[in-house]
Protein backbone atom coordinates (compact mmCIF):
# COMPACT_ATOMS: atom_id res chain seq x y z
CA UNK A 1 0.00 0.00 0.00
CA UNK A 2 1.10 3.36 -0.94
CA UNK A 3 1.07 6.20 1.55
CA UNK A 4 1.81 9.98 1.08
CA UNK A 5 3.65 11.94 3.58
CA UNK A 6 2.29 15.26 3.38
CA UNK A 7 -0.97 17.21 4.16
CA UNK A 8 -0.52 19.12 0.88
CA UNK A 9 -3.79 19.35 -1.22
CA UNK A 10 -1.21 19.94 -3.92
CA UNK A 11 0.50 16.92 -3.68
CA UNK A 12 -2.44 14.55 -2.78
CA UNK A 13 -4.05 15.75 -6.44
CA UNK A 14 -0.83 15.07 -8.83
CA UNK A 15 -0.61 11.89 -7.04
CA UNK A 16 -3.67 11.27 -7.92
CA UNK A 17 -3.07 12.15 -11.58
CA UNK A 18 -1.25 8.68 -11.83
CA UNK A 19 -4.01 6.45 -11.19
CA UNK A 20 -2.94 4.82 -8.19
CA UNK A 21 -4.32 4.27 -4.27
CA UNK A 22 -2.55 5.73 -1.97
CA UNK A 23 -3.33 6.53 1.76
CA UNK A 24 -2.20 10.25 3.58
CA UNK A 25 -0.37 10.18 6.58
CA UNK A 26 -0.75 13.38 8.73
CA UNK A 27 2.83 14.27 9.92
CA UNK A 28 4.64 17.30 11.86
CA UNK A 29 7.98 17.26 10.72
CA UNK A 30 9.92 20.01 11.39
CA UNK A 31 11.60 21.92 8.55
CA UNK A 32 15.14 23.69 9.36
CA UNK A 33 18.26 24.02 6.83
CA UNK A 34 21.15 23.30 8.78
CA UNK A 35 24.32 26.13 9.04
CA UNK A 36 25.86 25.82 5.58
CA UNK A 37 23.65 23.39 4.16
CA UNK A 38 23.51 23.71 0.40
CA UNK A 39 20.11 23.91 -0.26
CA UNK A 40 19.36 21.02 -2.53
CA UNK A 41 20.26 18.62 -0.07
CA UNK A 42 18.46 20.76 2.63
CA UNK A 43 15.83 19.86 0.34
CA UNK A 44 16.61 16.20 0.09
CA UNK A 45 16.88 15.89 3.76
CA UNK A 46 13.47 17.24 4.33
CA UNK A 47 12.11 14.55 1.83
CA UNK A 48 13.45 12.12 3.19
CA UNK A 49 12.55 12.85 6.32
CA UNK A 50 8.84 13.25 5.80
CA UNK A 51 8.94 9.50 4.33
CA UNK A 52 11.36 7.90 7.40
CA UNK A 53 8.53 9.71 9.85
CA UNK A 54 5.86 8.16 7.88
CA UNK A 55 7.43 4.97 7.59
CA UNK A 56 7.43 4.48 10.87
CA UNK A 57 3.83 5.16 11.09
CA UNK A 58 2.91 2.44 9.30
CA UNK A 59 5.93 -0.01 9.42
CA UNK A 60 2.74 -2.60 10.43
CA UNK A 61 1.40 -2.54 6.97
CA UNK A 62 2.47 -5.12 4.56
CA UNK A 63 4.52 -3.57 1.86
CA UNK A 64 4.26 -0.46 3.07
CA UNK A 65 5.80 2.16 0.70
CA UNK A 66 5.93 5.70 1.70
CA UNK A 67 6.90 9.09 -0.23
CA UNK A 68 7.51 11.82 1.33
CA UNK A 69 8.79 15.49 -0.73
CA UNK A 70 10.07 18.57 -0.19
CA UNK A 71 9.99 21.96 -2.27
CA UNK A 72 11.54 25.10 -1.73
CA UNK A 73 11.69 28.15 -3.72
CA UNK A 74 15.94 29.66 -3.73
CA UNK A 75 16.97 32.60 -4.43
CA UNK A 76 20.83 33.41 -4.17
CA UNK A 77 20.98 30.29 -1.74
CA UNK A 78 18.30 31.99 0.44
CA UNK A 79 15.68 29.22 0.82
CA UNK A 80 12.65 31.07 1.01
CA UNK A 81 9.86 28.53 2.40
CA UNK A 82 6.82 29.86 3.87
CA UNK A 83 5.60 33.24 4.13
CA UNK A 84 4.82 33.70 8.06
CA UNK A 85 2.11 36.56 7.04
CA UNK A 86 1.33 38.84 4.13
CA UNK A 87 4.12 41.26 4.51
CA UNK A 88 6.68 38.39 4.93
CA UNK A 89 4.69 37.12 1.39
CA UNK A 90 5.18 40.57 -0.15
CA UNK A 91 8.87 40.31 0.41
CA UNK A 92 9.19 37.62 -0.66
CA UNK A 93 7.22 38.39 -4.39
CA UNK A 94 9.39 42.07 -4.40
CA UNK A 95 12.50 40.14 -4.35
CA UNK A 96 11.46 37.55 -7.09
CA UNK A 97 10.20 40.41 -9.23
CA UNK A 98 12.11 40.54 -12.38
CA UNK A 99 14.58 37.59 -11.86
CA UNK A 100 14.91 33.83 -11.91
CA UNK A 101 15.04 31.60 -9.05
CA UNK A 102 15.10 28.08 -8.38
CA UNK A 103 12.27 25.43 -7.45
CA UNK A 104 13.95 22.27 -5.88
CA UNK A 105 12.12 19.41 -5.39
CA UNK A 106 13.19 16.19 -3.92
CA UNK A 107 10.77 13.17 -4.04
CA UNK A 108 12.03 9.82 -1.61
CA UNK A 109 10.89 6.38 -1.43
CA UNK A 110 11.09 4.22 1.44
CA UNK A 111 9.85 0.99 2.17
CA UNK A 112 10.95 -1.49 5.02
CA UNK A 113 13.44 -2.76 2.83
CA UNK A 114 14.73 0.33 0.60
CA UNK A 115 14.95 3.63 -0.16
CA UNK A 116 15.50 5.71 -3.50
CA UNK A 117 15.36 9.69 -4.01
CA UNK A 118 14.82 12.24 -7.08
CA UNK A 119 14.95 15.50 -7.36
CA UNK A 120 13.90 17.68 -10.07
CA UNK A 121 15.32 21.42 -10.52
CA UNK A 122 12.97 23.88 -12.12
CA UNK A 123 14.17 27.52 -13.20
CA UNK A 124 11.62 30.13 -12.52
CA UNK A 125 11.41 33.52 -13.97
CA UNK A 126 8.99 36.55 -12.75
CA UNK A 127 8.06 39.56 -14.25
CA UNK A 128 8.48 42.50 -13.24
CA UNK A 129 5.81 43.11 -10.32
CA UNK A 130 4.52 46.67 -9.39
CA UNK A 131 2.97 47.27 -5.97
CA UNK A 132 -0.58 46.98 -7.16
CA UNK A 133 0.33 43.69 -8.94
CA UNK A 134 1.11 42.30 -5.36
CA UNK A 135 -1.20 43.63 -3.53
CA UNK A 136 -3.81 42.27 -5.98
CA UNK A 137 -2.35 38.79 -5.06
CA UNK A 138 -1.69 38.66 -1.83
CA UNK A 139 -5.66 39.46 -1.20
CA UNK A 140 -6.28 36.26 -3.54
CA UNK A 141 -4.78 34.58 -0.47
CA UNK A 142 -3.04 32.27 -2.70
CA UNK A 143 0.45 33.02 -1.08
CA UNK A 144 -0.98 31.31 1.77
CA UNK A 145 1.22 28.59 3.04
CA UNK A 146 3.02 28.23 -0.40
CA UNK A 147 7.30 27.98 -0.61
CA UNK A 148 8.18 31.79 -2.24
CA UNK A 149 5.05 33.07 -1.63
CA UNK A 150 3.21 31.78 -4.96
CA UNK A 151 2.01 28.78 -6.37
CA UNK A 152 2.37 28.45 -10.12
CA UNK A 153 -1.49 26.62 -10.14
CA UNK A 154 -3.19 30.07 -9.34
CA UNK A 155 -2.90 33.52 -10.44
CA UNK A 156 0.88 33.40 -10.08
CA UNK A 157 0.88 31.84 -13.49
CA UNK A 158 0.56 35.52 -14.99
CA UNK A 159 3.94 36.42 -12.76
CA UNK A 160 5.32 34.16 -14.57
CA UNK A 161 7.55 34.71 -18.15
CA UNK A 162 10.03 31.49 -18.34
CA UNK A 163 9.90 28.52 -16.83
CA UNK A 164 12.89 25.78 -17.45
CA UNK A 165 11.67 23.05 -15.76
CA UNK A 166 9.20 21.00 -14.70
CA UNK A 167 5.25 22.32 -13.93
CA UNK A 168 4.45 19.95 -11.21
CA UNK A 169 7.59 19.85 -9.82
CA UNK A 170 7.06 23.76 -8.49
CA UNK A 171 3.86 22.81 -7.34
CA UNK A 172 4.89 20.86 -4.94
CA UNK A 173 5.30 17.03 -7.00
CA UNK A 174 7.35 16.35 -9.99
CA UNK A 175 5.66 13.57 -11.63
CA UNK A 176 7.75 12.70 -13.83
CA UNK A 177 10.53 11.54 -11.25
CA UNK A 178 8.02 10.43 -8.79
CA UNK A 179 6.96 7.84 -11.58
CA UNK A 180 10.58 6.53 -11.99
CA UNK A 181 10.43 5.94 -8.87
CA UNK A 182 7.62 4.02 -8.00
CA UNK A 183 8.38 1.72 -11.34
CA UNK A 184 11.87 1.11 -9.81
CA UNK A 185 9.73 -0.12 -6.61
CA UNK A 186 6.89 -2.19 -8.22
CA UNK A 187 4.43 0.03 -7.72
CA UNK A 188 3.23 1.46 -11.42
CA UNK A 189 2.84 -0.60 -14.69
Amino acid sequence: MLHLASKSPRRSELLARLGLEFGVLDLDVPEHRGPGEPAEEYVRRAAREKAGAGLLQVMAVPNALVLGADTEVVLDDEVFGKPRDAVDAAGMLRRLSGRTHLVISAVSLVSAAREAQAVSVSDVTFAELSEPDIDSYLATGDWEGKAGAYAIQGRAQTFISHLSGSFSGVMGLPLYETTQLLRKFGAMP
